[in-house]
């Protein structure tokens, strides 16, 4: 996915918001690969990047043959750095997936090997990919982020769009862990919502946290996609707290049976393991 300011010619060709076929044959020229810059630079962001961090995919409906031609199963984790200069449209990897449903594979390792060597190529840095066959699926856990609960807050929020200036910080410094699972955008280019719930790990001058409710309410109508609306969280704290480390991490709602996790740090921390959420 892009960002807010990736305009009309960026996405003319994707296949996001069209009307398009669903392929069942493996065809890996349907992954559509967008520049990060022009969202990036638009929060201000130049080629050394503030952060580090992955955009990691669950792809739930992912379907293939074997060399008899019986169907196999599994979900994907498909990790891509932060430091990609492209990332993958949202419906172009649903269709690229599905593309796989009547292919014949001799190996799962196989299928596993061709994700990561076309999403490689689409995005021009090596992406992560861990296949998980339905007797892995059992050990798979659900887990809800942690931290401090922002949503036992009692907060009037009157402002739908993103506002930085809601930001406030007080005096002294903490090391703490917020969470919410009320964080709402829209698809800039469906208008369709997109939910998720958001962790901010910091350390620095403690955040007022009313007024972050107020900031992550303002995305509600906010048309961005995923990775976009982490990036300006992360810039907009930086930018009126001046956290000394900070952490963002977001999880989403799975649409068309593909969820999408932005996870930014300037913290050293790992990307974290992909356990979902209930509402994943």
């Amino acid at each position: 996915m892009s960002g807010a300011d990736v305009g009309p010619a960026e996405l003319a060709d994707a296949p996001l918001g069209h009307a398009t076929g669903y392929p069942d044959a493996y065809a890996p020229a349907l992954l559509y690969g967008i520049a990060r810059a022009p969202q990036r630079q638009a929060l201000g962001i130049g080629a050394a990047l503030p952060f580090d961090g992955a955009d990691v995919w669950t792809a739930y409906d992912l379907t293939w043959l074997d060399p008899r031609g019986r169907p196999h199963v599994g979900i994907a984790t498909l990790e891509v750095p932060a430091t990609s200069p492209r990332i993958v449209e949202s419906k172009s990897m649903k269709l690229y997936l599905g593309s796989f449903a009547q292919t014949r594979f001799d190996a799962a390792g196989d299928v596993t090997a061709a994700i990561t060597h076309d999403l490689t190529a689409a995005t021009g840095t090596p992406v992560r990919v861990v296949l998980v066959r339905p007797a892995q699926v059992a050990g798979m856990v659900l887990r809800e982020l942690d931290g401090i609960d922002l949503d036992t807050l009692d907060v009037a929020c009157t402002t739908y769009d993103v506002d930085a200036t809601l930001l406030a910080a007080g005096d002294g410094q903490v090391a703490e862990t917020l969470r919410t699972d009320l964080f709402r955008s829209m698809c800039p280019v469906t208008g369709q919502p997109d939910l998720g719930s958001l962790r901010i790990a910091y350390e620095g001058a403690p955040l007022d946290r009313p007024a972050l409710v107020r900031y992550l309410v303002s995305y509600r109508c906010h048309p961005g996609f995923h990775e976009h609306c982490v990036e300006r969280i992360f810039m907009d704290l930086k930018r009126r707290c001046a956290p000394a480390k900070l952490t963002v991490e977001a999880r989403f709602t799975r649409r068309g049976g593909l969820d999408i996790n932005p996870f930014r740090t300037d913290a050293g921390d790992s990307v974290p393991a992909n356990v979902r959420t209930a509402r994943q």
